[in-house]
């Protein structure tokens, strides 16, 4: 993990290998943001001819190297986009500096040390510099360099930034550590959930995602509860046995437990967790399978959530369900028309395994509302619906309670991730009637995603309020890196439930 320090030192003394500027878009032409005043003092007050000079912009994303001849004790200047030049009395706001920090950090690995002198003029200006900075920083190499270490010389893939000095922060001011401490336990949650997502499906299991709960659980005074395949079976829990019947590497529930001595509220949060999805039976077309870690992106992102609320001590109960299983084609797979009992009692008749999410979820919200929470959000990437309906960077939001919809949208909208609200339209409801049971896991083909939503709104208990977020877009990117999203594990919606379980603390919610 990248390193992070508050710098008092200026821009002009600080020693560091390199130095990162913003850069606006102006009418005329780039011009230099606040913070990198001594930086330009050393070209003499011409960086922004020089980097116009060299073709910069300063649109966002914008990443632009020179080297310093004189006056700072660093060789290198990275100037990045931080796209148009804020209106008069505005600042340029959190998600602007978070993607520069990020593009900025990623353009830096390799590097010992960098210090950012981007715009700082409120605390919330370093926890967005630092967050982008430390995301933007993240390479998942745990699998490479194992034969090039062998040669002489070459030392494997490059490793991340390995420390950023945020200059204009005050290390000794209670609003400024706060934010970056905060920050720093975020970003470290964000980034073990996009190991976890990377991780590749022969190594993480069902049974082995529940042993690194368990470990997390004891770091951090959470309380763990893993149901193995036995006391599954025992229980009844007929959606998540019927989905992992078909692998050698049987299912797990995890339940985790972060509570705190003043909490008045209780947050659950459900995480589809299937650790390989290769459709099962009703098998997945011929390139759709390489990219299926990812199934377990909602588990990894409700994981990192609780673990990241017990690291802030939040005055909020959070309760984490991880319903972890592998879909796999087998002699013992569950077949299309087979009927599954859930853990709720109802029956379910399975019309397409590859609808397999739901099912596992099903069994994990009625076991979260058994425990009557005040309110519960279920994530998963669910369906490829919602991809077509709302692209690769948003996901949906479904919910029971219109209010508690646009609360988590406004939630995502601050913390920086793109969300949108979707409906639940009632009528969609026949399309799963079925004539054996008491629901069909499939209905109508189109508008599938809002058909998924309304098959969990089924097993939601009586009058607790809940959410359901479709990340299967934003889960995992398999473009070329930007801002400070990577490729492949993004660790989607863990910022907005973090957000969300601190506005339930502060009360914010009802």
């Amino acid at each position: 993990m990248t390193a992070l320090t508050l710098s008092t030192a200026g821009a002009a003394t600080l020693r560091a290998d390199a130095i990162v500027v913003g850069v606006a878009k102006g009418a005329k032409g780039p011009v230099v943001a606040p913070g990198a005043e001594a930086v330009d003092k050393a070209f003499d007050g011409k960086l922004a001819s020089v980097l116009e000079t060299l073709g910069a912009s300063g649109a966002e994303g914008e990443v632009t190297k020179l080297p310093v001849l004189s006056g700072l004790k660093t060789p290198v200047v990275l100037a990045v986009g931080l796209g148009p030049v804020p209106a008069k009395d505005a600042t340029y706001g959190a998600e602007p500096l978070r993607r520069a920090a990020g593009v900025a950090a990623r353009a830096l690995s390799g590097v010992k040390k960098a210090a950012f002198a981007l715009p700082v003029e409120a605390a919330e200006d370093i926890e967005a510099i630092a967050e982008g900075a430390l995301l933007g920083a993240y390479a998942f190499t745990a699998y490479q360099g194992g034969e090039k270490k062998s040669k002489k010389g070459d030392n494997g893939p490059k490793r991340p930034l390995g420390e950023v000095a945020l200059l204009g922060a005050k290390p000794r001011d209670k609003a400024h550590k706060a934010a970056a401490e905060r920050a720093i336990a975020l970003t470290e949650e964000v980034n073990r959930a996009r190991d976890l997502v990377n991780t590749p499906p022969n190594d993480l299991t069902p049974e082995s995602f529940a042993a690194v709960a368990t470990a997390a659980g004891k770091e951090n005074g959470i309380k763990v509860q893993v149901l193995d395949e036995k006391a599954l079976a025992k229980g009844g829990y007929g959606g998540i046995l019927g989905v992992g019947q078909g692998s050698a590497n049987p299912p797990r529930l995890v339940k985790l437990a972060y509570t705190h001595p003043d909490a008045k509220k209780t947050l659950a949060l459900v995480g589809k967790g299937i650790t390989y999805d290769s459709g099962g039976i009703s098998l997945k077309p011929a390139g759709h399978n390489e990219t299926m870690k990812c199934d377990m992106s909602g588990a990894a992102a409700v994981f990192a959530a609780v673990v990241a609320a017990a690291r802030l001590g939040l005055a909020v109960n959070v309760t984490g369900w991880l319903a972890l299983a592998e879909n796999m084609p087998s002699g013992t797979a569950t077949r299309p028309g087979d009927v599954l009992r859930m853990y709720s009692g109802k029956t379910v008749e399975v019309l397409n395994t590859d609808a397999e999410g739901r099912l596992v979820l099903a069994d994990a919200l009625t076991r979260a509302s058994e425990e009557n929470p005040d309110a519960i959000v279920d994530v998963a990437t669910l369906t490829g619906a919602m991809v077509l309906a709302l692209g690769n960077r948003t996901f949906g939001i479904m919910a029971n309670d219109e209010a508690f919809r646009t609360s988590i949208h406004e939630i995502a909208e601050e913390a920086g991730e793109a969300s949108w609200p979707m409906p639940l339209p009632a009528d969609l409801r026949k399309g799963m009637d079925s004539p054996t049971a008491d629901i069909a896991n499939m209905g109508e083909r189109m508008g599938g995603g809002l058909v998924a939503g309304l098959f969990l709104k089924e097993f939601v208990g009586e009058g607790i309020t809940w959410a359901h977020l479709d990340i299967a877009g934003p889960a995992f990117h398999e473009g070329a890196p930007y801002g400070y999203t990577p490729k492949g594990g993004t660790g989607s919606s863990i910022r907005t439930l973090v957000k969300l379980a601190e506005r339930t603390a502060a009360g914010d919610l009802g």
